[in-house]
């Protein structure tokens, strides 16, 4: 599948839109590290938010600069993976991320809720919650048929609502420190620091959903290698920042949980920044889901157009050039999930979007090997070794998260075995969808 021509007249997404989409992809702000200040503590938790970036995010980040830059299309990871390894292979790297999505979005219209149930006592329960949910997808979906120009503009401008209140905060614990840093040591054990690194990973993972978009983003050649790079970097320094702050507030780390960011800013610097701060998450939840919508949904445009599923799904609109089947029917997938109330699994999240970072990896080497003119604007450096060498790291940290998830439940069996049968499922999705597809091309559709 080739990337739509620049020349359409349509508004491209550029590079500071293309970060903020990036980081409410991949990011999404500190919401969610609480639980690994709290794992490892805070000398613990600095230490692995700054290495993980090193041996998880930016062998993944050149992986995508490299494929990004050289093939900048609709369906990104889908369609490298299917020049790479075939239709079978292609389909099963969108199968997974689908899937994974179904976990992970799902939750973002839920977390909303619960951030607006602190503000508006019993609108996060029973109806009310479903309606305000079903409103939040809503205005995901009339924000992305307006294009993927104007979801990146509206990243950007929720980026520096959601990041205020964590540079107040920062700044706050800086000024005035209310106990000496040596009340907030914790000592490190093995267990804890596996627990945070699960969390440090999660809260580092997904970039790669970014280059879904690749027909339209301005210049992709340059944009993408870029942009990657500098949303690593503002991740890293949203999460080293505050937590190094926080230390010095002499807050025992024991006290860090789950959306604990708002009661201890609180703490620092009094309600109005508690306030502040679930405004924030209210954001951050919109903008993730707002942003992860457009990604997805290139998906299926990808697979229709290749024939893997049914042409309707790569209609788009005339305009703005998006795919509207496809945002409505991920959303309508999205929102069928909001009253089933899946607890987020980070293992489980790991686990399907890992196998599909897997198949990235080996699109990229293959790639090298079996067309090795393809102008290619970035580079791995390190020729074909170096190329198979950028992935080790990840791959190694996903298997340490797979043997972490082994006693984890879901729906009454092991994460384990749950993956294995979604990534089946996947399989037997393929036979039929290929055989339709042969069905339409015999008749002439």
């Amino acid at each position: 599948m080739k990337s739509k021509p620049q020349s359409d007249g349509r508004r491209r997404i550029t590079l500071w839109p293309l970060v903020a989409a990036t980081y409410f992809m991949a990011s999404g702000g500190p919401y969610g590290l609480e639980e690994a200040v709290g794992s490892a503590g805070y000398m613990g938790a600095i230490f692995l938010v700054l290495i993980t970036p090193l041996i998880w995010s930016l062998p993944t980040g050149l992986m995508l600069a490299e494929l990004s830059s050289a093939i900048p299309a609709e369906g990104g990871y889908y369609v490298w993976v299917r020049r790479a390894m075939g239709p079978f292979w292609g389909f099963q790297e969108a199968w997974l991320s689908l899937a994974s999505s179904v976990f992970d979005l799902a939750i973002y219209p839920t977390l909303f809720v619960a951030y607006l149930g602190r503000f508006v006592p019993g609108m996060d329960r029973g109806w009310h919650g479903i309606a305000v949910g079903s409103a939040v997808i809503l205005v995901c979906v009339v924000w992305n048929l307006a294009g993927g120009k104007a979801v990146g503009e509206g990243s950007l401008a929720m980026l520096f609502v959601m990041l205020a209140p964590f540079v107040v905060l920062t700044f706050a614990a800086l000024v005035h420190p209310t106990a000496s840093i040596g009340t907030t040591y914790q000592p490190l054990s093995h267990s804890s620091l596996i627990a945070g690194l699960l969390v440090c990973m999660w809260n580092y993972m997904g970039y790669d959903n970014a280059c879904n978009v690749g027909g339209e983003v301005e210049n992709p050649q340059r944009t993408y290698p870029l942009a990657i790079m500098l949303t690593i970097a503002l991740a890293s320094v949203g999460y080293v920042i505050p937590i190094a702050a926080m230390s010095r507030t002499g807050i025992a780390p024991d006290q860090w949980t789950t959306g604990s960011w708002a009661t201890l800013g609180g703490a620092v610097a009094g309600r109005w920044l508690t306030l502040a701060i679930v405004v924030g998450g209210m954001v951050s939840s919109l903008g993730q889901f707002n942003a992860l919508l457009m990604s997805y949904s290139r998906l299926p445009l990808a697979m229709a157009e290749d024939g893997l599923l049914p042409r309707v799904f790569a209609r788009v609109q005339p305009t703005t050039g998006a795919p509207w089947v496809a945002i409505v029917a991920c959303a309508m997938l999205y929102g069928a999930c909001l009253g089933l109330g899946f607890d987020r699994l980070i293992t489980l999240d790991v686990m399907l979007w890992g196998a599909s970072l897997v198949l990235e990896f080996l699109a990229l080497v293959l790639l090298r090997v079996r067309e090795p003119e393809m102008p290619r604007p970035f580079r791995v450096p390190g020729g074909i070794l170096g190329t198979a060498l950028v992935g080790v790291l990840p791959v190694a940290l996903l298997m340490l998260a797979g043997f972490q998830a082994e006693h984890e439940q879901i729906a009454g069996m092991t994460v384990w075995i749950f993956g294995l049968m979604v990534m089946a499922a996947g399989v037997g999705a393929y036979a039929v969808c290929s055989k339709t597809s042969l069905k339409d091309m015999r008749a002439g559709r």
